[in-house]
């Protein structure tokens, strides 16, 4: 939602990005060589340099690609930040409009201000309704209800029945078609929304956020032929900080809309809806599983 004005302006016909490039856009991607290289080439066509992005840093997600910059005695550097590719987004966007850089995060940029704008009329709330923090990346952050998040994510999956503006609408199915088709580009190796998205063949659009938030689009004959968009939001109470419940819970929703198979759920079964408890010795002494029915 955050790189939708950019994509509604055509910023990608006027950089020339190609859909794996506005997937590294959408991504909280981990941190790969491959990820870097994605945002080197869009970085190179849109005139931004790292050092224009203010994400900040951290080691990369990747467990195998930390271990490489450590070996190598390399620190990780803002185009290994999750977010990077949301931030290039920004800075390409504020420049093709010949705006201020440097304060692209502030709330009162003219960019920003077109973020929210856009986040209000596809989610239905009002700016007002719409809290604001500051996220781990520095970016605007944005607070509103489960309701309002699953309609977001509704009209992004199914935009022709929402009563869309044209260019809104392929904007919509540009960022969707963008991140089905390239789902490494929007997380990493052994992620879940990657895993999720390349087993489900551009049927559903997911995409994790920080705390125990997920949000899924379920595109348009997903469960059965005609059947409708739907769009799906929740937030993990306590933000899940050992991930045992969100791809859990997300795969149980799944199950029971009928939106995966179940060869699919087998292939997906290292996520859950049904995980084994195991101790220290590895011996299985529980199960963790959904407890909730879908009405």
């Amino acid at each position: 939602f955050q790189v939708m004005p950019f994509i509604e302006a055509g910023g990608h016909h006027h950089y020339h990005l190609t859909p794996q490039e506005i997937a590294l856009m959408c991504a909280s991607h981990s941190g790969t060589d491959e990820h870097l290289k994605v945002l080197s080439s869009i970085q190179t066509k849109t005139g931004v340099a790292e050092t224009d992005l203010m994400c900040g840093t951290h080691p990369p997600y990747d467990k195998a690609t930390a271990e490489d910059l450590i070996r190598r005695g390399e620190q990780p550097t803002p185009n290994r930040h999750n977010c990077s590719g949301k931030h290039t987004s920004m800075l390409a966007f504020a420049r093709m409009n010949g705006e201020d850089l440097p304060t692209y995060l502030e709330l009162d940029h003219p960019l920003q201000a077109r973020i929210l704008t856009c986040l209000s009329e596809i989610s239905g709330a009002s700016p007002d309704e719409i809290h604001l923090g500051v996220d781990g990346c520095s970016a605007p952050n944005f607070a509103l209800s489960l309701y309002h998040s699953a309609l977001a994510w509704a009209r992004l999956a199914d935009p022709d029945t929402a009563g869309l503006p044209p260019t809104r609408r392929e904007a919509c199915r540009t960022i969707t078609a963008a991140m089905t088709a390239h789902p490494f580009m929007v997380g990493g190796p052994n992620r879940f929304d990657t895993q999720l998205m390349t087993l489900a063949g551009g049927k559903i659009v997911i995409k994790a956020g920080a705390e125990g938030y997920q949000g899924i689009g379920i595109l348009p004959g997903a469960l059965a032929p005609g059947s409708p968009g739907l769009g799906v939001a929740l937030k993990i109470t306590d933000g899940d900080g050992y991930g045992r419940a969100r791809a859990a819970v997300s795969l149980e929703v799944l199950r029971q809309l009928g939106a995966l198979s179940s060869e699919q759920l087998d292939a997906l079964a290292e996520f859950g809806p049904r995980r084994p408890v195991k101790n220290w010795r590895k011996l299985d002494v529980g199960e963790m599983r959904p407890v909730f029915k879908l009405v």
